[in-house]
């Protein structure tokens, strides 16, 4: 009886060790508030087990023992988790989300100093709105925030939800624009400075780490002022940012997505035009190149230049 009495005992002592270390596979996952949330459920399950042994949690473990090896694995997963995030650097940048009141496209333009900002920072449906996440910044906010703006949200609202279940708001930068116009945008205080953004008529502009406010103000003047297309004037905002200063670190990629319903490739989805470039001394010059050659190849369905309007102007004659 002895001897299955003290079995009992080692399993549970084991068990609740195996927990405690294995535990640490969740930490790195998870934020602040998870990890405070598992190491209560490790601990609720040390005192069951010390109840059904009818023994104290600290003949099951020695109090010395118990109290380090926590103190080690608060430490561990507080630096797990830390360390999960500096591997990911900020996207610094400078970008602007608008709407075209004339056409009702939607776009994003973004220029920084980190390789492919294009795969980061844009996200749009041309039903529902436009997002961009930047600063350290979150991919989960893309797909969340177009969800709640069809879920009928204001982009206010939708930004206000975003932040208030992210435990790192305050690093967090994002701009949101819906179908209608209406735009918001947010810069948690711990973005690196220069950073602010600005709202304009059915557009907003934003950045972080920049050369000062300047570059904000350069951009929204030149969108307002400059006359063309959706996507032209993106692009001429992108440039008027460089020229005033643009990421304090320099240049490295830009990337633009425009969005219409029916006017992607064949028809058949939105996105008109998802240009990027990765990696080029002169990222905006290169977007314009590429998107100079793209129009050539694929021109705007109501332009009058292309085949498909004119065939549909003669059979309307």
């Amino acid at each position: 009886m002895k001897r299955k009495g003290l079995q009992k005992k080692r399993r549970a002592k084991s068990k609740f060790y195996s927990i405690i270390f294995l535990g640490t596979g969740g930490g790195t996952r998870t934020h602040g508030q998870e990890i405070k949330s598992l190491l209560l459920y490790q601990l609720s399950y040390a005192g069951s087990q010390a109840k059904l042994l009818k023994v104290s949690v600290f003949k099951l473990w020695s109090r010395r023992m118990l109290f380090r090896n926590l103190y080690i694995f608060l430490l561990l997963c507080h630096w797990l988790n830390g360390e999960s995030h500096s591997n990911s650097p900020p996207i610094s940048t400078f970008s602007i989300i608008a709407r075209d009141i004339k056409t009702g496209e939607l776009g994003i333009a973004v220029q920084s100093k980190f390789i492919a900002v294009g795969s980061v920072v844009p996200y749009a449906n041309s039903e529902i709105g436009a997002i961009a996440s930047q600063a350290f910044g979150n991919v989960r906010y893309g797909p969340q925030g177009i969800n709640l703006l069809k879920q009928g949200k204001s982009p206010k609202e939708a930004l206000e939800i975003l932040i208030s279940n992210d435990p790192l708001r305050e690093h967090r930068q994002v701009g949101i624009i819906n179908m209608y116009g209406d735009a918001s945008n947010y810069t948690g205080s711990k973005c690196l400075p220069w950073a602010g953004a600005k709202i304009g008529n059915h557009y907003s502009v934003q950045g972080n780490l920049l050369n000062g406010p300047q570059v904000i103000n350069a951009m929204a003047e030149d969108f307002e002022k400059t006359r063309g297309n959706l996507a032209e004037r993106l692009i001429s905002s992108l440039h008027a940012g460089q020229k005033n200063g643009g990421d304090k670190r320099g240049k490295q990629s830009a990337a633009i997505l425009i969005v219409r319903k029916g006017w992607g490739y064949g028809g058949m989805n939105d996105r008109f035009r998802d240009l990027r470039v990765d990696d080029h001394p002169n990222p905006i010059k290169e977007l314009e190149r590429i998107y100079k050659l793209h129009r050539k190849i694929f021109p705007r369905p109501d332009s009058k230049t292309n085949p498909k309007t004119f065939i549909k102007k003669i059979k309307n004659k």
